[in-house]
């Protein structure tokens, strides 16, 4: 049995998972309280992390059934992500570890989001193309093994769900952005405004979505005095369908450039109905299977980080007692590589 923690962002996550099965996934959302900022607060993220972390530890292993004595592992993510969050969870994963002597596994984030799909129920095996649409991370990969990924594509600027995000926020609507674009949207005619599809031309499989920020703002600013919440539903609508629109685009040629038998989407963005929807029709009229990622495994957990340090080195203390969190992300480790320094 692994027991993950996740601290990458405003979730303070702990999850134990024995194999392909998830025991237990304790998730201490902050979204609240960030709500009245609209957005992340990097600071006030890690001092929560520092009250939270300890009791969703505790959480999780008696969800599990068991206590740190059965544990086999310890992981935790340590990049990419807001540094001072990444740090609580290293160091309280390190002191886990080195109090129990038991091996500590790093696990990059990303890497995370590919693995949700590895785990139960219906597994999925690779070799598979994904998707990962989230506040902080857009990006197309080959995952060939289940051990590591290879980016294809990613986002130039903005990622998905920080552009549902300030969208959310120059309409009124609150924070986070892509659920509450998402309801908004159900009563909205997605046609309403053409808001630019950016990068669909040509044969690249990176994304860019400051552009369609920037088509928004300038169309709210055109608006009648008062017309923006009368039309908040059709704004919500295009928008939320431009946005859509980009990663079933690049999803799509990925699928044409190459040989899939499935995909697999993840990220905070793949719980969009909208898009799970689009992601079902393309991959039905290409014949290719397609795992959706159960919701709560879709925004940030630390199961994913336990599927994927099944996959990974672990390090048997001392080897782990310098390691150290990294807020950009860092290309992929080879199956055969040792984590070594996080």
């Amino acid at each position: 049995m692994i027991l993950a923690l996740e601290t990458s962002c405003d979730d303070t996550c702990a999850a134990v998972v024995d194999g392909p099965r998830v025991l237990s996934n304790v998730v201490s959302s902050q979204a609240a309280l960030h709500a009245q900022f609209g957005g992340v607060v990097p600071e006030v993220a890690s001092r929560h992390h520092l009250e939270l972390v300890n009791p969703v530890v505790d959480a999780a292993l008696q969800g599990a059934g068991c206590g740190l004595q059965d544990i086999d592992a310890i992981a935790v993510t340590t990049h990419p992500g807001l540094i001072g969050a990444l740090l609580v969870g290293v160091n309280s994963a390190k002191s886990l570890a080195a109090a129990t002597r038991k091996p500590l596994i790093a696990v990059d984030h990303l890497h995370g989001h590919f693995a949700a799909a590895l785990l139960g129920p219906d597994p999925l095996e690779p070799p598979f193309l994904g998707l990962i649409a989230s506040g902080g991370h857009t990006l197309l990969a080959s995952v060939p093994d289940p051990a590591y990924y290879e980016v294809i594509g990613r986002t130039l600027d903005d990622a998905a769900g920080e552009a549902l995000d300030k969208a959310a926020r120059l309409l009124g609507l609150g924070y986070p952005g892509g659920p509450a674009i998402q309801r908004e949207a159900e009563g909205g005619d997605p046609e309403a405004f053409p808001f630019p599809v950016a990068m669909i031309q040509g044969g690249g499989l990176d994304f860019s979505f400051s552009g369609l920020k920037t088509a928004l703002v300038y169309t709210v600013r055109d608006l009648a005095a008062g017309e923006v919440e009368a039309r908040r539903a059709d704004l919500a609508a295009s928008y939320q369908a431009a946005v859509v629109a980009q990663l079933i685009a690049k999803l799509d040629r990925a699928l044409k450039g190459g040989s899939w038998d499935a995909v697999a989407l993840g990220g905070g963005v793949a719980a969009n109905a909208h898009l799970r929807a689009r992601a079902g029709a393309l991959c039905e009229r290409r014949s290719v299977r397609l795992k959706l990622v159960s919701l709560d495994l879709c925004t940030d957990n630390a199961a994913m980080i336990g599927s994927a340090a099944r996959y990974l080195t672990p390090v048997d203390y001392p080897g782990y007692l310098d390691w150290d969190a990294a807020a950009t992300a860092r290309p992929p480790r080879s199956k055969v590589s040792p984590p070594g320094r996080a």
